[in-house]
């Protein structure tokens, strides 16, 4: 297997920085597109695990990515408490049954993974057999205080006005949905990690719109628990948008690695967090839609700001968007490693 992903996750030496890209099984590519437009609509796209599995290996086929990672929605847990998720072109997810009292919180059901969520990880043992130990699998969740957002506010939100008004009106309330979340979740990735996942990200993508103390009550402690929870030796990444300000916290929680969105320079984060995690990221997605030189330049820029050594994997601050030219992808694998082969000269 090209190991270099993993190992990156567990600062031991590599011969050059691994890359993979956020959403790269995405619109971007034509072949998910005709994909797409085969299955009819994104949520038969999710559950039906051989069509996950085709558009997972896509970005593979193309490019010298260091991992695969499973194609998959951050929504499927609060979908499997029967919440009625509908995901409709242009107006984003919406809940038919959002939770916004105490009464709805208790009566969420503990989904079985298996059950509930089998096409997960029949999608995750079927992907793993076609990469045929190429490259590692990842797998993920959403954070419970990002799933929380969707499932209280009934889908996307500016302001967050309910999510937050539950949090600091009615913090026992806000609290038992956050456990609950968690430990669907944390059950979620255990069953991920049973059916052949060789990392799991959580993706934390409202923690930023917190307060500081808030934050770290209401979405870091509770990826916390679900970082408890799973087995040991299993490499974890934990990515807040906008966290830049808690890097020292989140360095704390017990994940391999985090995230790091562009709003932050990458030598400072290293400097801010030692020895203590990896780090994953950040180049400015918007960066993807210019041209190749400077796509190249800026990757190189990236690559000089964590400097030297192991325990970088080089991806986007954010998802990649779908008006980005697929060559660009290709321009900025190929940079990342051949550019990166000099802050790893120790290694063979």
């Amino acid at each position: 297997m090209n190991d270099r992903f993993l190992r990156a996750l567990r600062r031991e030496p590599v011969d050059c920085t691994p890359v993979w890209i956020m959403r790269q099984a995405g619109r971007y590519l034509p072949e998910y597109r005709a994909t797409r437009g085969r299955a009819g609509d994104f949520l038969t796209l999710c559950k039906t695990p051989e069509l996950a599995c085709e558009v997972t290996l896509q970005p593979l086929a193309r490019f010298a990515l260091d991992a695969a990672i499973l194609f998959s929605d951050i929504l499927t847990i609060p979908d499997a408490m029967g919440l009625g998720l509908s995901l409709d072109e242009g107006v984003g997810p919406r809940f038919a049954h959002p939770v916004r009292d105490r009464a709805a919180i208790d009566a969420l059901p503990l989904p079985d993974p298996e059950q509930d969520l089998g096409y997960v990880t029949d999608a995750v043992r079927l992907i793993k057999r076609e990469l045929d130990g190429r490259v590692p699998l990842i797998g993920f969740a959403g954070s419970p205080w990002t799933l929380a957002t969707y499932m209280v506010e009934g889908g996307g939100s500016r302001d967050f006005a309910r999510v937050k008004a539950l949090a600091y009106g009615e913090p026992q309330a806000a609290h038992a949905l956050l456990t609950r979340v968690a430990d669907a979740t944390a059950l979620y990735l255990q069953a991920q990690i049973a059916a052949g996942v060789d990392a799991v990200m959580l993706f934390d993508t409202w923690g930023g719109a917190l307060a500081a103390a808030a934050y770290v009550e209401f979405s870091l402690a509770y990826m916390e628990r679900i970082l408890a929870q799973l087995p040991a030796g299993v490499p974890t990444i934990l990515f807040t948008k906008g966290g830049g300000v808690w890097l020292e916290r989140i360095a704390a929680s017990g994940a391999s690695a985090l995230g790091v969105d562009w709003t932050v320079d990458l030598g400072e984060a290293r400097r801010r967090v030692g020895d203590r995690v990896a780090l994953q990221g950040n180049l400015d997605p918007a960066i993807m839609l210019t041209n190749p030189e400077v796509v190249a330049t800026e990757a190189c820029r990236t690559l000089d700001a964590f400097g030297a050594g192991p325990g970088h994997v080089f991806n986007l601050g954010h998802g990649i968007t779908p008006q980005v030219p697929p060559e660009h992808v290709g321009v900025l694998v190929d940079t990342v490693h051949e550019y990166s082969r000099r802050f790893h000269q120790d290694t063979p």
